[in-house]
């Protein structure tokens, strides 16, 4: 490239030094210098610049070929991207339809779970009920005994002490003082008798209404339970748990203690 460069400088030398032509502005070169140099830029030129003049010459063929294979695979591509849509909105369809099956196959196996436990639920109800109302029955009999027992015990004891009274009243009957203070102590007895007999059916009746707290707290905590199952079940929100009342009328029974 530098002998290109050279044979240019020396070319526009001899043109510009060249004896100019009258009344024109053409001159007059050595031909065989000039022919000579330009030779020597033909030689000195490289091979690569040939081949470029070739790319630009065939550029036309080349960027319809490269076009074409550009629409070649742009429809290809297409064409594949269309058929892998198509598969994947088949394969979408198939997962949809398999998971749907099995949303409703579980959402049938928890309807069927939930009425089974609402049949235990309601079965274990009915059983506490009729335990709670055996107990209730068992602690009211009993109640029921022992008030009658403490009441008969006070009166025997109210009247065994007015008969020793009244016996004692006619045996200091004829003594002012005795008298009067076996007055006094006729009404002391009968008193205490009566505050006994007072006291007797008071504690009786704390204590059936004790145990009656008791079972109405143990019905409660059921009526609970079973209400909350149901509404959890309506909602779905999970398996209720029936322990922990039963946990919590237990603490509050045995607080109630």
């Amino acid at each position: 490239m530098y002998r290109v460069f050279e044979a240019l400088d020396e070319l526009v030398a001899i043109v510009e030094e060249a004896r100019g032509v009258p009344m024109t502005a053409g001159c007059v070169v050595p031909r065989g210098d000039v022919l000579e140099l330009l030779d020597d830029v033909r030689d000195a030129i490289p091979g690569e610049l040939d081949d470029a003049q070739d790319v630009l010459d065939h550029k036309d063929k080349l960027v319809g070929d490269a076009r074409s294979n550009a629409e070649k695979t742009i429809s290809s591509a297409n064409a594949e991207a269309n058929s892998t849509i198509e598969n994947a909105r088949d394969d979408a369809d198939r997962i949809l339809a398999d998971a749907k099956a099995q949303a409703d196959r579980m959402v049938a196996e928890a309807r069927a779970h939930a009425e089974q436990l609402v049949t235990d639920a309601r079965a274990e109800a009915e059983s506490s009920v009729a335990e709670g109302q055996r107990e209730y029955d068992a602690l009211t009999g009993r109640a029921r005994s022992e008030a009658e027992r403490m009441i008969e015990s006070g009166k025997a004891s109210y009247e065994r002490s007015v008969a020793e009274g009244t016996a004692e009243q006619a045996r200091l009957v004829s003594q002012t003082e005795v008298v009067q203070a076996a007055h006094a102590e006729s009404a002391r007895v009968i008193d205490s008798a009566h505050a006994e007999s007072d006291r007797l059916r008071s504690d009786c009746d704390l204590y059936v209404d004790t145990k009656l707290a008791e079972f109405e707290d143990f019905l409660n905590g059921t009526v609970r339970s079973v209400g909350r199952g149901r509404q959890q079940l309506r909602t779905g929100s999970g398996v209720p748990d029936y322990a922990s009342d039963y946990d919590v009328d237990d603490r509050r029974a045995e607080r109630r203690r």
